[in-house]
């Protein structure tokens, strides 16, 4: 079974994914004053990821990185054209204590990997499939258009978690054949830029169609002005509680329903099996 959890980290984003021969990867590294998702895996007795990636150098994605050594990942994806000029100018200056951490875990991964540490190997990740697109050709000015998408699959599904892609980007990458084809026919996506307006894209739902939930990461004070755009681009799943009642939804949040998490799997009855998707949120 694959297992994808979403952590309530106010206004960013931070997930988590347990592979089914139990590799563990974090994209982004969101975190709020009083949960930090690296802390929590250390808590749980996690000694090691083996790969952390950074969808694009923004705070939002990075508030949990003094934790990141602790953990002494394998493999670091991110958006490796960007320069380090570019990285500063694109963020604030209160940030720049996180940003320079972020800079300095950078300058130390830069070995080739072996395919045992490849993500978009398969087989070294029980199966899994994670296919990592980075558009590049946008204009610096804006970071959030240098956001990594991680496409990924395990039993005949699939899910979709991008970073802060904004309209530039999005046309960018469905420019891409190996991105369309990668996207088509996703069950679950990981709405762009918080829910915002600015990463929805008409365009990405023409070709991957319509998903059965979209999820939202982001603050009960953020601008969420595309939640109701969202809902209706999916067909509907059954989402449980904690306490295990459920109900059809469209589009689910973190800032409502706290933490989400997602798992990818096959029956075990006897042959045929059938892939299932089940999706749990705490009540609140």
């Amino acid at each position: 079974m694959l297992e994808i959890t979403i952590w309530d980290v106010d206004h960013g984003n931070a997930a988590y994914v347990k592979t089914p021969n139990n590799r563990h990867i974090a994209i982004d590294l969101g975190s709020k004053e009083d949960f930090g998702p690296l802390q929590t895996l250390l808590a749980r007795g996690l000694r090691q990821l083996d790969a952390v990636v950074i969808t694009h150098p923004h705070r939002d994605h990075l508030d949990d990185i003094f934790n990141f050594s602790r953990l002494a990942p394998m493999s670091l994806w991110r958006p490796r054209h960007l320069s380090e000029a570019e990285i500063k100018k694109g963020n604030r200056a209160t940030d720049m204590e996180v940003i320079t951490k972020y800079l300095a875990i950078d300058r130390q991964y830069n070995a080739p990997l072996p395919a045992t540490q490849n993500i978009t190997v398969p087989t070294s990740f029980g199966g899994a499939g994670f296919q990592v697109f980075m558009p590049y050709r946008c204009d610096t000015g804006n970071l959030n258009n240098h956001s990594l998408v991680v496409v990924v699959s395990y039993a005949g599904l699939k899910m979709v978690i991008p970073g802060d892609n904004e309209e530039p980007s999005w046309k960018e990458l469905l420019n891409d054949p190996a991105f369309v084809a990668a996207v088509k026919s996703a069950d679950v996506l990981l709405a762009s830029h918080h829910g915002r307006e600015a990463g929805y894209s008409a365009e990405l739902f023409e070709t991957m169609g319509k998903p059965r939930l979209v999820i939202i990461s982001d603050g009960r004070f953020g601008d969420t002005s595309a939640t109701d755009r969202y809902t209706k681009q999916a067909t509907g799943w059954t989402v449980f509680d904690a306490p295990g009642s459920s109900d059809t939804r469209y589009c689910v949040t973190t800032r409502s329903d706290g933490h989400i998490t997602i798992k990818f799997g096959l029956t075990t009855n006897d042959p045929p099996y059938r892939n299932f998707l089940n999706v749990t949120t705490p009540i609140r």
